[in-house]
């Protein structure tokens, strides 16, 4: 794995160039056989590098001058093939970059590719990809996580500095968690969703995934700030993510699970997670146990918004204005085009959104759905009258083999159990390494703080290690 902070001393200190770090990861990744990777932006990529050196040489490099970027393919780049895994857009390209490509890129970062993911970000295993799985990084036959694997893995494996991934209930975190990553989820509205394709448009958050939390806080600096393209993005005077200097936690009160919300851990999990709250104590931490409210329904309440909103948003892949057109004499073109352009996860989802906003049951399920959303909402906003910081587990268990859960929807969805609350309260959240199992699989465990204290939750991260 590379770290970008790592390169730029070495670039400042002349022992490496852009150049030779971006062939560097062109030839792994055509050596590699992950599947991370839909689409490669050699030419490009080996020119912007050329033109990072200079500036280099001329002492004007940009904030992140040479930084190789992969970009989830659920985001919008201008000219660059964006499927989301999808064969409904196998060869769309956006006349359009989202706003935090346009803002990454001018600071210096080069796009390398776009990475795999589930179809349309629906996913807790990259397997539902429309253009094959991905595999884990280090283990073969091990899923990466989902909905972002692709990133995940490229990062992992070393096939570039940072990649960029999308949040809905946990897509960053859970496979940042599975695959030994730093995997940081903001508050919602701080980090524009312009051009980003929606699934669930309340849910949704995009976010990095990087070697270490300094990676982290240099790329979401770059991209957050108000968008006036994007409606749900806050206008926030505190638009800096400085964690140059060390937090003291002595003192602090950290808030963590009662043992009654760890019973389905794997014990290789609750053997990290002991000694990581062990490790807190140690540096003079106060814990306090603090169960999780409505935990219960957590998975339910946010299956149900999030189908909902997304049977709403993929309504406009309709087979006429873009994307694949499936003509058959005596049909309707958009039956056709939708029973052939989406694969079995997003239809499943889209039928069970249409059921839950139907007539007879949108108060029975979306409704009180949103009333548990805001449940969980005033949760939080007195958890964090009380403590500085939660910590929890990312996910109940280590990577899983390709295969194992794909027909149960069910227990791939629990993949989500401690990640989702976040998404529904609109709180930032991270994902740190924590160690490996006795397989060496990884095992990530997550922080979370109040709404937009993500320069706190970031320092949080650091203190730990990450």
């Amino acid at each position: 794995m590379h770290s970008y902070a790592e390169f730029r001393q070495q670039r400042l200190a002349g022992t490496t160039t852009c150049s030779e770090t971006v062939s560097s990861f062109l030839k792994a990744i055509e050596a590699s056989s992950h599947n991370a990777f839909l689409t490669v932006c050699k030419d490009s990529a080996l020119e912007q590098a050329t033109a990072a050196d200079a500036r280099f040489e001329a002492g004007t490099a940009r904030p992140l001058e040479g930084l190789v970027l992969a970009v989830k393919d659920n985001i919008s780049t201008k000219g660059i093939r964006t499927t989301c895994a999808s064969k409904f857009l196998e060869n769309f390209e956006p006349v359009y970059n989202a706003t935090i490509v346009d803002r990454l890129v001018d600071a210096g970062a080069i796009i390398i590719g776009k990475t795999n993911l589930d179809e349309f970000a629906m996913g807790s295993s990259t397997e539902n990809s429309a253009y094959g799985v991905v595999d884990h990084p280090t283990h073969t036959g091990y899923v990466p996580g989902g909905s972002s694997g692709g990133s995940a893995t490229a990062v992992a494996a070393g096939l570039c500095h940072v990649a960029l991934g999308s949040d809905t209930g946990g897509s960053i975190r859970q496979p940042a968690s599975l695959c030994g990553l730093v995997g940081y989820k903001p508050t919602y509205g701080r980090v524009s969703r312009y051009g980003l394709v929606a699934f669930a448009s309340s849910l949704d958050q995009i976010g990095p995934m990087t070697v270490n939390v300094v990676d982290a806080a240099l790329v979401t600096e770059i991209m957050m700030g108000y968008d006036d393209r994007d409606a749900t993005s806050a206008e926030r005077e505190d638009t800096t993510l400085d964690i140059s200097s060390d937090l003291d936690i002595s003192g602090k009160v950290v808030g963590v699970l009662p043992a009654e919300q760890l019973e389905g851990l794997e014990d290789s999990v609750r053997a990290a997670y002991d000694n990581h709250i062990q490790m807190l104590r140690n540096k003079g931490a106060v814990i306090e146990e603090h169960a999780m409210q409505h935990v219960e329904v957590g998975i339910p309440t946010y299956y149900i918004i999030a189908t909902a909103e997304a049977s709403s948003n993929l309504a406009r892949f309709d087979g006429v204005r873009y994307g694949v057109r499936k003509e058959h004499e005596g049909e309707d073109i958009m039956v056709t085009s939708r029973s052939n352009g989406f694969g079995p996860e997003v239809k499943r989802r889209i039928m069970l959104g249409t059921y839950v906003l139907s007539s007879g049951y949108y108060d029975a399920y979306y409704n009180k759905a949103l009333k548990v959303r805001h449940m969980m909402s005033d949760f939080y906003k007195e958890l964090f009258s009380r403590v500085d910081m939660y910590f929890l587990p990312t996910t109940p268990d280590t990577a899983f083999k390709r295969g194992e859960r794909t027909k149960d929807p069910v227990k791939m969805y629990l993949s989500d159990y401690y990640t989702v609350s976040s998404n529904i309260a609109g709180i930032p959240s991270i994902s740190i390494p924590a160690g490996t199992d006795e397989a060496g699989l990884p095992i990530g465990l997550q922080l979370q703080t109040g709404m937009f204290e993500d320069a706190k939750l970031l320092q949080w991260a650091k203190a730990m290690g990450a």
